[in-house]
């Protein structure tokens, strides 16, 4: 059976300040690309749904990647992200992974949002994956389980630092320190010592990037092979996690 990945995707276009940000469009077109390379079905999904702005910073050297100049220049690609679906008509049974995608946008509408939340503690609790790119990380922070206990609490997990937040001149301008809350809320957080590192941690149904170019071989292939793992025990009549 064909699996199904969901991509959540920030609404938020501007910082308090007014200055524009938005999503990181090479951490969202990267991982698709690698996906779609497996056959995978996919859909976009946004807090609100409808149209996402996407970060300028994203579109200019060397962040513009070639899998973002190819979905710049696909009518059809781009037109996935002027009508993203809305969080609240998601069914969490019908995807075998979710993917948060990155972009200082996703600080201001994911940490916060009780839907995003119980959509993925939903998911990750039927045994499906729950995965993040950058400061996508920032809506699993607050997600709790049936039981009570934050999701990151006791896991491994990595996404963009304080230090890097200050040396992209950007720490006036976030509404939070995402590595503390990280910390505050149990998770094991890895801070790689050379900065803007693209690099992935996987524990327990859980795969975080560091930043956006962690998206395709990094984050994507862990979340490939950990289907590919669930598929391999299932079929050995063994629990998934």
């Amino acid at each position: 059976m064909g699996k199904r990945i969901l991509h959540i995707v920030t609404n938020v276009g501007q910082y308090d300040n007014g200055d524009p940000t938005g999503l990181w469009l090479s951490g969202l077109t990267t991982a698709w690309d690698r996906f779609e390379q497996r056959g995978f079905e996919q859909d976009i999904a946004s807090p609100r749904g409808g149209d996402v702005p996407i970060d300028p910073r994203s579109l200019k050297f060397p962040f513009r990647n070639e899998s973002a100049k190819s979905w710049l220049n696909n009518p059809e690609r781009m037109a996935l992200l002027k009508n993203t679906l809305p969080i609240r008509s998601i069914d969490p049974n019908t995807y075998d992974a979710i993917c948060l995608a990155g972009g200082h946008g996703a600080m201001f509408d994911f940490t916060h949002n009780s839907e995003l939340h119980n959509l993925i503690a939903s998911v990750y609790e039927r045994g499906a994956i729950v995965a993040s790119v950058g400061h996508g990380y920032c809506g699993i922070l607050n997600v709790r389980l049936s039981d009570g206990s934050y999701l990151v609490n006791g896991k491994i997990l990595t996404g963009p630092s304080w230090w890097e937040e200050k040396l992209a001149l950007v720490s006036q301008k976030v509404p939070f320190n995402a590595e503390e809350l990280a910390k505050e809320r149990g998770a094991d957080y890895i801070r790689w010592k050379r900065p803007y590192r693209g690099s992935a941690a996987a524990t327990n149904g859980l795969v975080t990037g560091h930043n956006n170019s962690s998206s395709g071989n990094l984050v994507a292939s862990s979340v490939c092979e950990e289907l590919d793992r669930l598929d391999s025990l299932k079929a050995k009549g063994l629990e998934s996690l």
